[in-house]
Order: structure tokens, then C-alpha cells, then sequence
């Protein structure tokens, strides 16, 4: 047959598919003038073309058909080349790159670099995306991945410019810790500015109410202090005075330590029945490190078992020495719930300020501390504040930590909007960014391109810190685990080659059947909490409680994300993806957000007691605890004699027992005790009285017994029936209250 006749027919034929099935069609020139289509079968060479048993007899066809087919090969090899980049090239490497730079400059994922590390000694389970990888380990893995690698041109490195704001001047000044001095004539008086310290539930909020005429401590939870409450009072000999009201729990230190930092005086407020408790130790600790002066005021004086000369003797113990006794701290005895010798505290106080001459510049740029900060879902992120250098007013540019502001409104304690803030004054602060931490230092720049400048170097330079010390931990990890290659390496030395890496990779083939990056380990055990509080200081006062857990053997516990604001729907679809539990402090969840956790599964539990969460996350914890098995006694029993039977080609044990306390009950567990030491546990395979099947030996009766394995008796030992119960485990975790 014609060659050409051959390939024209080929390019005639179209092959078309439907259902499995292929349909040729070919062209005849019909009367010289048309092509017209015809059926394959109706044309005997579309006959051989679909039937490839019949090439043998047309070599010719076949030939041809072969050569076609090579050189449509041909061009979807070209296709192929053109989509997929050649592996064998060059990689550009350099030090300290991490897994996810690497895959990329390589132009493969993740899960291949981890796959190229197996039988290496890079230990797997500690190595994430952004960890960063040795030299020698990023070019063994160019090599086993059939690529050339080349290090990348040395750049150097400009020094980035510090571009952080400062305060205006580096000095010293009283009270005023790290407030420096500014030019005397500048300066004026300014309000003293107040911390309250004690004893929980020892009356501090119920002083400062009496002091503001309101209700503060009645609307508190529990009628103890979760937050820092900054509030000015006006004295009626006209003086002003900022007072901090701190929480007194054990939990809520750091709050306490930041108040003392930022004020001139410290109100120590102890119990008269009580003395000195564990937190009025600790708020003496902190007025000594911020060296802020102490006046003692000696609270429910009204009550008959009050003794203040017990609180005053108890405390010359801590250094604090009362003028009675020839030291320098005034002691006022007062009633905060009566209102009674309160004006006298106050007199104090404005008489101690008075001799610490307390002034500042109320010009210039604006310096501040953060006293507290919160979301609020109308007006946005909010910090409560004090003033401590210039005037803040609207328009002002501030920086807080990583976030800025340009200030849109100020409040005061009761809301009222104001239009200034001079030192000394508190004030809540709106327009920010973001939510800056409590304590962070506030600080006024010239314009909102300043702020940016400020905040990508304090940005760059956490980062620079954070990367520092995750090579510190990730290398500490690296030469543990190399530690523990080598010495797997020693034990595998006397093995061939061929020999160590089928026991390699019988030990590491479960890791080959999963994704690298899907290697979880398993949550049954794992407590995954979202918290979320009202207040900066409230979230942190809890993060504090749980950075204190030390049970990881018991359950692990994992705090998957925190915050400040209400229960959103992002805390749900992490509750849902890590199965864990949301716990909301002085917030909310609307009815939405609670049927659609319901829905899910997902448990809310929301509290405005701190005490009270941490109970509950105790709780939670203990429901994770694999249930404890007791063994309770039922009745024992002696062997006073032994023997066997034989049933059927076996012969089996048989003691013969008297029991001699509780029952013998056949459904029930059993041991076996010998010199003390259990040597058996399991069920009985026969209980007989005499010579009858029986189900229960009271005490007092003999029985023949036998077990449910072939085990020889001996005389003198101890059968024990025994049930087992399984009793909730408990957390031996201790928050400290």
C-alpha cells in the first residue's frame, strides 16, 4: 500500500469517545468532485486500522502507524519540558536559611525538604517552616534532591538606623521614676498621684468610694478589684488627687507592681482584725523596689476584734516603722465603710506631697505610662492613662509599644469627654491602632510617618530577638538529637549498609505514609483554651496563673490564642479546629454567638471572678484525666491445701481454701498472693463447695478452686476477690490560691 495513501487516511480519521467506544470515519472521493463520510467498517483499510491484530499482516500500515506515533511523542515531550522547570540547576544558598526559603529557592514544598532530612540526624518533631537550617544540611539536601547548589553573594549588611523615640532628656527625679528633670521654670505643681495596695478583700475600694461618694465596690464582681481603676478626686480644701485602686488577689501582682511604678505615694490599707496577709507583704516589696513613700492606714477600726497596735507591731517585721515607734510612716486609723477619720488620711496625703514638692513640665511633647487598656466595641481600642511630661490634647500623635495613636477623644473617670490632659491626670485615651499593653510608655512624635518609623524599628528589632532566641532553642534541641543519632549510629556500627538501612527504615516508616506537615500529635490528652478579658490586665493577670501549670504528664495544657473583647466568631473556628475550650473574663457572647456554639459543640464559660475561672479550668482539666482504677476488697481467703484433676489429656491445679473474710464471689476478680507479692490476677475457672458448682463462699466455708490459667498453688497462699471502680482523677496543679 502507498505510504502517503497511508498517513493522508490517518489524518482523516478522527477518533472520537463515547462511552468507552471509538468511532472512525474516513473519506472517499466519490464521482471525482465530493468526499463524502463512510462507516469504518464499510472501508476495508479503517477495518485494520481499528483492529491492532491485524497490523502483523499489513507491515506497511504498521510502520507507518509507528512512525507517527514517534513523532507525536516527540512533540508531548516538548509540552512537557516547556511546564515542568529541570531539576537538575543551580541553587543560590546561603547561611542561616530556613526550611521554607530553602523549598523555594529549590522550586519544591515544604514536605520535600522534610522527606530529603529523614535518617539524618536533624530532629523532625522540632523542626517548623521558619526553622533555620546548618549549612551543611541545606547542601546535603541540594545534593539528594539531584541539584547543584552555589552560596549566594555576600552582601553587606547596612547597620539599620536606630529610629526609636526617646524622652527628651536622660536624668533622675524622686518619686517620678524614669521621669527625667526638665528646666525649673517650666515646671509646675501638679496632683500627687495615689496607689492603694493590701490584703484582698481588706477595703481599699470601699476607701476610695468613700473618697468619690460612689458606688465603685458595689459594682464590682464579687466585690473585689479586677483591674486598676484610676480616678482624680477633688479634695474640699480644693486639692486634687489621682488615685490608683488595685486588685489585692494573688493573682493580679503584676498589675500592683505596674501601679506602684507609675505613682508618688503609696495608701497601705490593712485589715485591723486581720494584720498582715500575704499580699501586704508583697505590696510593701513593691513600694521598696519603686522607693515610693508609705503611709499605713489601718481599716475597719469600727469592728470589736480590731487591733491596730497588733497591724503596727506586725509590721515593724517588713521595715515599715510607724512614727509612734520613731520611724517615718504616718498610721491613720480609719473606717472606709463609716467614712470615719477619712479627711485625715487625705490631710496626710496632701501633707506628703506637699514635702515631696511635687512638680512638672507641662510643655512639649507628651510622656505617659499606660495603666490599663481594653477593646471597646463602639469606640475601638481604649487606654487609661497618666500623664507624666507635657499637655495631651486632640490631634496629638502617640506611640505605645508596637501601636500608635492620633488621639480623636479623652475621657475622664466618669466618661466625660475633655479637651486636655495635663500631668498628673488620668485619662482614657481614643483613637488607637491597635491595643497597646498595660505599662507600656507613652510617648508624643511630630507626625503619624514618625510613628511608622518607630514602630517598624521596635517591630524589627522583637523580630532581631525573637529569631535570636529560637536558634538558641532550636540548636539546643539539634545537638540533643544529634547526641542521640550518634549514639543509635554505635549501636547499628556492626551491621552492613544495606543491613542499617532496612532497620532505619522499619523504625521510621510510619513517618513516610504521612505529610510532614500534618504530623500531629494526638490532643486526647491536650487542653486547648482561647481566653479572652475585658482589660489588658485581666488577660495578662490569667496568662501569669497559667504560665504556673507544671502537670504536663497528667494533661497538656495549650493556650491557642487570647485577647481583650467579647466572644467573636473567629474564638469559635479556633475552638472548633483545635477542640478546645473558650473561657471569657468580665465579657460577653450574644445570643448568636451561643447558639452557634451550641451548635458546634464548642463550650463558652464566661466569669467576672478570677477565682472562679481558674476553679473551672480545674475542672475541665480533671474531665481530661483518664478515669483511676481502685481495687476494692470483697474477701480473702487460704490456701490450706493443694491437688489436681485431670479433664480430658489436662491436669488441672486445685487449691483447696477457707475463706476468712468478706465472700468469695465467682464473677468478681481474683489474685493470687504469695510472700506479699501478687503473682496472679485474672478469674476463676471453677468454684465448687464439696462437689458443687457454686457462685458465692461466704466466710467461714471451704471450697475447692481452680484458675484460669494452669498456675501451681502453694500451701499458705492468699486468694483475694477484689471489683474494681474507676474514680475522676484530679489535677495535682496548685495556682497558688
Amino acid at each position: 500500500m502507498n505510504r502517503g495513501l497511508v498517513l493522508r487516511l490517518e489524518s482523516l480519521v478522527q477518533l472520537r469517545g463515547a462511552c468507552g467506544q471509538l468511532r472512525a470515519l474516513s473519506y472517499r472521493k466519490a464521482g471525482g468532485a465530493q468526499w463524502k463520510p463512510v462507516q469504518a467498517s464499510a472501508h476495508p483499510l479503517c477495518s485494520v486500522l481499528l483492529r491492532p491484530q491485524r497490523w502483523q499482516k499489513h507491515r506497511s500500515i504498521g510502520a507507518a502507524l509507528a512512525q507517527c506515533r514517534h513523532l507525536a511523542t516527540k512533540e508531548e515531550t516538548k509540552k512537557k519540558k516547556k511546564k515542568i522547570p529541570l531539576t537538575r540547576g543551580e541553587v543560590e544558598i546561603r547561611q542561616k536559611m530556613t526550611v521554607e526559603e530553602l523549598a523555594r529557592a529549590m522550586g519544591k514544598d515544604i514536605d520535600h525538604i522534610y522527606e530529603a532530612l529523614l535518617y539524618t540526624d536533624v530532629d523532625l518533631d522540632s523542626l517548623e517552616p521558619d526553622s533555620v537550617l546548618y549549612e551543611d544540611h541545606i547542601k546535603m539536601i541540594v545534593q539528594k534532591s539531584g541539584m547543584k547548589y552555589k552560596s549566594a553573594k555576600l552582601k553587606e549588611e547596612k547597620e539599620r538606623k536606630n529610629t526609636d523615640a526617646v524622652k527628651r532628656q536622660v536624668g533622675n527625679c524622686s518619686f517620678w521614676l524614669f521621669v527625667p528633670p526638665a528646666d525649673p521654670a517650666v515646671l509646675t505643681p501638679r496632683p500627687p498621684v495615689v496607689t492603694i495596695l493590701g490584703h484582698v478583700d481588706h477595703g481599699k475600694t470601699t476607701l476610695l468610694d468613700s473618697l468619690r461618694k460612689t458606688q465603685v465596690a458595689s459594682m464590682e464582681a464579687g466585690g473585689i478589684t479586677q483591674h486598676i481603676g484610676a480616678f482624680l478626686v477633688h479634695m474640699p480644701s480644693g486639692e486634687k488627687i489621682t488615685f490608683l485602686d488595685t486588685p489585692g488577689h494573688a493573682a493580679f501582682s503584676a498589675m500592683r507592681a505596674r501601679g506602684t511604678n507609675v505613682t508618688d505615694i503609696v495608701i497601705l490599707v490593712v485589715a485591723a482584725e486581720d494584720g498582715v496577709m500575704e499580699q501586704t507583704i508583697e505590696s510593701i516589696q513593691h513600694a521598696k523596689n519603686a522607693g515610693v513613700p508609705l503611709i499605713l492606714a489601718i481599716n475597719k477600726c469600727d469592728k470589736p476584734e480590731a487591733d491596730p497596735e497588733r497591724v503596727k507591731k506586725e509590721l515593724l517585721a517588713h521595715d515599715v516603722v510607724c512614727e509612734e515607734f520613731g520611724g517615718d510612716v504616718q498610721a491613720v486609723n480609719i473606717s472606709a465603710l463609716k467614712g470615719e477619720n477619712l479627711m485625715v488620711l487625705a490631710e496626710a496625703t496632701v501633707t506628703l506631697a506637699e514635702m515631696l514638692e511635687l512638680k512638672a513640665d507641662a510643655t512639649g511633647l507628651v510622656e505617659g505610662t499606660v495603666i490599663e487598656s481594653r477593646k471597646d466595641r463602639g469606640k475601638g481600642p481604649l487606654t487609661t492613662a497618666i500623664i507624666q511630661r507635657g499637655t495631651l490634647r486632640k490631634g496629638c500623635v502617640l506611640v505605645a509599644g508596637k501601636t500608635w495613636a492620633k488621639v480623636r477623644f479623652m475621657f475622664d473617670e466618669n466618661g466625660k469627654a475633655v479637651d486636655a490632659a495635663p500631668p498628673g491626670i488620668p485619662v482614657e485615651i481614643m483613637g488607637w491602632k491597635d491595643v497597646p499593653s498595660a505599662g507600656d510608655e507613652i510617648l508624643e512624635v511630630e507626625s503619624e510617618q514618625r510613628a511608622h518609623e518607630v514602630i517598624d524599628w521596635r517591630t524589627y528589632v522583637e523580630q532581631q530577638e525573637k529569631l535570636k532566641k529560637d536558634v538558641e532553642v532550636i540548636e539546643a534541641k539539634q545537638k540533643e538529637h544529634r547526641i542521640e543519632y550518634k549514639q543509635q549510629q554505635q549501636k547499628l556500627a556492626h551491621l552492613t549498609w544495606r543491613q542499617r538501612k532496612a532497620v532505619l527504615y522499619k523504625a521510621n516508616k510510619h513517618l513516610l505514609f504521612q505529610r510532614p506537615t500534618e504530623r500531629r500529635e494526638k490532643a486526647e490528652d491536650t487542653l486547648s483554651v482561647i481566653v479572652k478579658g475585658d482589660v489588658d490586665g485581666s488577660v495578662e493577670a490569667i496568662l501569669n496563673i497559667l504560665d504556673s501549670y507544671d502537670c504536663e504528664d497528667e494533661c497538656k495544657l495549650d493556650i491557642v490564642h487570647f485577647g481583650m473583647g467579647d466572644i467573636s466568631e473567629n474564638d469559635l473556628s479556633l475552638a472548633e479546629a483545635f477542640n478546645g475550650v473558650i473561657y471569657g473574663f468580665s465579657v460577653k457572647a450574644n445570643d448568636s454567638i451561643k447558639k452557634l456554639a451550641d451548635k458546634k459543640g464548642i463550650k463558652i464559660k464566661l466569669h467576672n471572678i478570677i477565682y472562679k475561672l481558674i476553679d473551672d479550668l480545674k475542672e475541665e482539666l480533671n474531665s481530661r484525666l483518664p478515669p483511676a482504677v481502685v481495687e476494692t476488697t470483697v474477701g480473702e481467703a487460704s490456701v490450706l491445701d493443694t491437688f489436681s484433676v485431670t479433664v480430658g489429656k489436662n491436669k488441672i491445679p486445685v487449691a483447696g481454701c477457707r475463706v476468712h473474710k468478706g465472700l468469695l464471689d465467682r464473677k468478681m476478680k481474683f489474685k493470687l498472693i504469695r510472700s506479699g507479692d501478687v503473682i496472679w490476677k485474672g478469674s476463676l475457672s471453677s468454684l465448687k463447695h464439696h462437689k458443687d458448682d457454686v457462685q458465692v463462699i461466704k466466710a467461714g466455708m471451704d471450697c475447692g478452686l481452680s484458675l484460669d490459667r494452669n498456675l501451681e498453688f502453694s500451701v499458705g497462699d492468699d486468694i483475694v476477690c477484689y471489683e474494681e471502680t474507676e474514680v475522676q482523677q484530679t489535677t495535682s496543679w496548685n495556682p497558688g490560691f
